[in-house]
């Protein structure tokens, strides 16, 4: 079967690890199902993957990709959950969980096998596109939102780096939930489009809010850090899932922090129970993904060129005819 996986660990040029060709298709496992793949969508997930983070070398060739919505065995319409031995099913009490293309082949390709208990219906409401967008970058928003924030409807909250995955589902999620969004970008498209998709106000980095918010979604990492950490109001929750500027800010704010009694969570991926909840959510709201682009599984280079350059909005979703 024809798939886009990673041939070789690069750090410094990870593209040139991708390979495009045959690799072979799954074999059938006990308590595991084959699903024949629709639509996948591309996470920074594989670019760190290409650079050997989360991927051991002895693991290559590895089959890249973690999110997809296709047909299962029993032709049903389904959203694969990304999240391998989360409780155990599949795999057994004693493996760690991990994220798909950790350990096991992943969604960039024609077919993919995961653990039965890691299927989903797929609502009727959403295509198979935009129900593949939703099992990493939007189930992270919607756990750093609604789980680990802990804010309400009429709350306000900062986002960090519109235009990425997880920035750009918060915004819309938070909107629909009746949050008070703010944004920041280097980019003015980027800030004028966050406004379009619900934001109150967009904002240069590190520029002085109206208001301190009640909570900061950070995925930027060390180029935002203190300004995250400034626009917190007394009390405040600074949730964090990547730091694709650095995990090492040059001044950590702790005095403020403990003065003020802030709240940091760290935070990953979501659980099952949340990417259902996410997926009715959608289809009861109209909520939809914002999708940068599709291109079809054989231009899948260009997907990940554009993932590494930052030149997106949205997500990318690699189509499988």
């Amino acid at each position: 079967m024809f798939a886009a996986y990673a041939a070789r660990i690069d750090r410094d040029q990870p593209l040139d690890g991708l390979e495009l060709g045959e690799r072979p298709a799954p074999e059938a496992r006990p308590g595991w199902t084959t699903v024949q793949v629709k639509a996948a969508s591309l996470n920074h997930h594989d670019l760190w993957s290409l650079r050997g983070v989360g991927l051991a070398e002895d693991k290559l060739p590895m089959i890249l990709g973690c999110d997809a919505a296709g047909i299962d065995q029993d032709g049903n319409e389904v959203v694969l959950h990304s999240v391998i031995g989360q409780t155990g099913h599949g795999v057994g009490p004693a493996e760690p969980r991990s994220i798909l293309t950790e350990r096991y082949q992943g969604t960039f390709a024609e077919q993919v096998t995961v653990p039965s208990w890691n299927v989903l219906p797929k609502p009727r409401e959403l295509t198979f596109e935009q129900a593949a967008c939703l099992p990493t970058a939007w189930l992270t928003a919607y756990r750093m939102l609604f789980t680990n924030a802990g804010v309400r409807p009429g709350d306000s909250v900062l986002v960090q780096g519109a235009g990425g995955g997880v920035a750009t589902a918060a915004i819309v999620l938070g909107k629909a939930a009746g949050l008070r969004m703010y944004v920041t970008s280097r980019d003015e498209s980027k800030r004028k489009r966050a406004v379009e998709l619900g934001a109150v106000e967009a904002y240069e980095p590190g520029a002085r809010l109206p208001r301190r918010v009640d909570a900061v979604i950070e995925t930027v990492g060390a180029a935002t850090w203190s300004h995250s950490v400034k626009s917190l109001r007394p009390g405040g929750t600074l949730v964090i899932s990547g730091a694709t500027s650095g995990d090492r800010p040059s001044h950590a704010e702790l005095t403020r922090i403990f003065f003020l009694e802030l709240r940091v969570v760290g935070s990953t991926m979501g659980s099952k129970d949340e990417l259902e909840d996410l997926l009715s959510f959608c289809a009861a709201t109209g909520v939809r993904p914002v999708i940068d682009g599709t291109l079809p599984l054989d231009r899948a280079r260009e997907g990940f060129e554009r993932l590494a350059a930052g030149d997106l909005f949205g997500k990318i979703v690699l189509t499988v005819s």
